[in-house]
């Protein structure tokens, strides 16, 4: 309801069955003046019982070559991560999951990755590793074939 009063420039989110309040479906537009731009990635949400105590998982279900989703399209990204200290001492409590988290905290830090990959923390390595030694190279290629594909695919 609070999207629908307030959009959020740069997606659309919605259920994907009416009945299931769990399980949501995002449409991410690749952001202005990045790789990404002109792309329409979908990407599905899904809500824990236990919501907001614990994150949903994102999943794009739009191809997309980043090194923040791995190949399986899973997103990993702090805010993503359960709450709590890091076993690994990467992510400070607060960067992970807080309760007061939305939908619209979560798809601003989706687009934020988009703009701006996190390198040191790779979900999808061969990515990475593209993105660090040939960003204007083999990745920037790789990521224009997801948008095209994305665009052709957009409203199946």
């Amino acid at each position: 309801t609070e999207l629908n009063k307030n959009p959020v420039e740069g997606f659309s989110a919605g259920l994907i069955d009416d009945n299931d309040l769990y399980r949501w479906e995002v449409l991410i537009i690749g952001p202005p003046d990045t790789l990404y731009e002109g792309g329409v990635f979908k990407a599905h949400l899904t809500f824990p019982k236990d919501y907001p105590l614990r994150p949903p998982k994102m999943k794009f279900i739009t191809e997309i070559w980043h090194p923040n989703v791995d190949k399986n399209g899973d997103v990993c990204i702090s805010i993503l991560h359960e709450p709590g200290e890091d076993k690994y001492g990467y992510e400070k409590p607060e960067e992970r999951w807080l309760p007061i988290h939305t939908v619209e905290t979560i798809m601003i830090s989706v687009i934020s990755m988009l703009a701006d990959p996190n390198g040191d923390s790779p979900a999808n390595v061969d990515a990475a590793k593209e993105w660090r030694e040939d960003r204007n190279g083999e990745f920037k290629r790789k990521v224009a074939r997801c948008v095209r594909k994305s665009q052709e695919t957009a409203f199946e």
